[in-house]
């Protein structure tokens, strides 16, 4: 240690006199000194000043300033020496090295800049302030050939990608083709890692999906999964991963999802739908959730139906009835869930045999899996009244979905099975779907639906509970009384923010149940009257002229 302080001290000298060969001999010191023990070298160089020395003697015409930038990379590897490294102001002249020709001094300096930003956001952002993203990818492109220089811009990149700053950065150079360039020379699997680990934060923005899909990933991406997928290395298995997930999130991308689509006649989507019936279930998943990317609009769902893909999907899923991998099944339900969307596809999906096949999962315990289930037969039966009478009176189905209301845990679970719920009435419009739901115990789920937070569920729950007060009030009416529906409808016909529909809705149903007796007398004692006629001034022409009809209905019966 007393070699050390005597280098620093001559250090000190010798950084004011620019004396070379004085120099470099103390920075060798110094770095023989940080290997020894780098903690106490650190606290030494600190505690003698030597950090604010260091940012003139980062000369690019110095034969001294790689040992110079190692140094401070040493350094750095201390959490504890990261501030006192920005407060002597050896960002700037680190940065400015990154654009010198000598590799070496290339290497130290990004090492440098790489250990006194590391784990600190606020830094890597000013990094990404000062320019250095442009900067590192021509690196890249020109040192390619140079294994340590190249890993160290991959390391870079990795964590730059991780703030959303730099994305519109990377977007504005040729990363995309660089990577794709360097990925494709690799043949080692940790170097395929490390390009993985910066591709993967990079594919999260949508204009660098379609940069990397114009530049030949996906065709890289294929030939990974092509050669891993029947291997059993612990390698392969992680390759085959990596590639299938990553080719997943560049179709969430709409640009990049169409234009490997390419109206359902491309290769791309043609190799991933043999993904499907694969015997790997890493590979059937990333089938089944491409083809939920890949319908994310009308045409490309009607042309999928079409093309006989809903088939492939139920034999995955019956195939995970019993194997019970609730990644595939909640993927596969997800994308039958997506093609049910235009309406020209739900009457051949049922015939299809979806509904039948997706009920088989009503027993499963796997929140997502019951939301996806839900979601997709709620699809299923808009406006399709023969299917919603066949599953409103599944006895089974509806007993599950009144247990789900109260799924108070999931939030979504229960939402969509009050939709659900809901939905087999409004598009049935069956009085035995109804007598179903109100044996069932639903009709409380749908009373309290009516106060939800969002409109749309509001106004389903209104509409379904018309309808049950207008095809069986007589069995609803101990229901509606224990749930307070008059009360309810009276917030909500007083609540100045509910939406007219709101309104409209309270107000038809107000008149359904003045046919009960019990139900007439809660109208009564709660002087509706009031509420309704104060809502005959309101701007909506509809709710004003229902508002007229309500309120002689109301005097009618007073």
């Amino acid at each position: 240690m007393d070699n050390l302080s005597e280098a620093l001290e001559k250090l000190k000298l010798a950084s004011t006199d620019s004396a070379t060969d004085s120099v470099e001999s103390c920075l060798d010191c110094l770095l023989k000194a940080l290997a020894n023990n780098n903690t106490e070298a650190s606290v030494k160089i600190q505690e003698m000043g030597v950090l604010p020395l260091l940012p003139n003697l980062l000369n690019p015409q110095s034969s001294c300033t790689p040992k110079v930038a190692n140094v401070i990379a040493e350094v750095a590897k201390n959490e504890f020496m990261r501030s006192p490294c920005v407060e002597a102001g050896l960002i700037p002249p680190l940065i400015q090295l990154l654009n010198s020709t000598d590799q070496e001094l290339l290497l130290q300096t990004g090492r440098a800049l790489g250990n006194i930003c590391y784990d600190s956001h606020s830094l890597q952002a000013q990094l990404i302030n000062m320019g250095v993203i442009p900067t590192l990818v021509t690196l890249l492109g020109i040192h390619s050939h140079n294994t340590a220089l190249t890993e160290m811009c991959l390391i870079a990149f990795g964590n730059l990608a991780e703030l959303e700053s730099s994305k519109e950065q990377f977007a504005s150079t040729n990363i995309a083709e660089e990577l794709v360039h360097l990925f494709q020379k690799q043949t080692e699997h940790e170097k395929k890692e490390m390009i993985f680990e910066v591709l993967a934060p990079l594919a999260e923005n949508d204009v660098i999906k379609l940069q990397l899909v114009e530049a030949g990933l996906v065709e890289c991406l294929l030939e990974v999964v092509a050669h891993t997928v029947d291997g059993e290395r612990e390698e392969d298995i992680a390759q085959l991963k990596t590639a299938s997930d990553l080719m997943v999130l560049l179709l969430l991308g709409d640009e990049s999802m169409q234009k490997l689509f390419e109206g359902g006649k491309g290769s791309v989507f043609q190799r991933v739908l043999s993904w499907i019936p694969s015997h790997n279930h890493q590979l059937q998943l990333a089938g089944a959730l491409a083809i939920a990317n890949f319908a994310r609009n009308d045409g490309n769902c009607i042309h999928m139906v079409d093309t006989g893909i809903v088939q492939k999907l139920l034999e995955l899923l019956d195939r995970h009835v019993e194997e019970g991998n609730v990644t595939v099944q909640h993927a596969a339900l997800s994308a039958l869930r997506n093609l049910a969307i235009p309406v020209v596809n739900k009457s051949k999906m049922l015939s299809a045999g979806v509904a039948d096949v997706v009920l088989k999962f009503l027993q499963s315990e796997m929140p997502p899996v019951q939301f996806k289930l839900l979601g997709t037969l709620r699809m299923l039966i808009d406006t399709q009244a023969e299917a919603a009478d066949q599953l409103g009176t599944n006895v089974k189905l509806v007993e599950r979905l009144v247990e789900w209301c109260e799924a108070k845990d999931h939030a979504g679970v229960m939402g969509e099975s009050n939709r659900l719920l809901s939905a087999l009435i409004r598009h049935s419009k069956s009085k035995e779907v109804v007598r179903t739901v109100i044996q069932g115990g639903g009709v409380k789920h749908l009373v309290t639906m009516a106060t939800s937070e969002h409109m749309i569920m509001q106004n389903e729950a209104l509409v379904a509970l018309g309808l049950i007060a207008a095809l069986d009030l007589v069995a609803a009416e101990k229901d509606f009384v224990g749930a307070n529906l008059v009360s309810v409808l009276h917030k909500l016909l007083s609540d100045e923010r509910s939406a007219p529909e709101i309104k409209y809705n309270s107000m038809i149903l107000i008149c359904a149940v003045m046919g009960s007796e019990p139900l007439h007398k809660e109208v009564q004692s709660l002087a509706f009257i009031d509420v309704v006629s104060k809502l005959r001034a309101h701007e909506n022409k509809t709710v004003s002229h229902q508002a007229s009809l309500t309120e002689q209905r109301l005097t009618a019966q007073s």
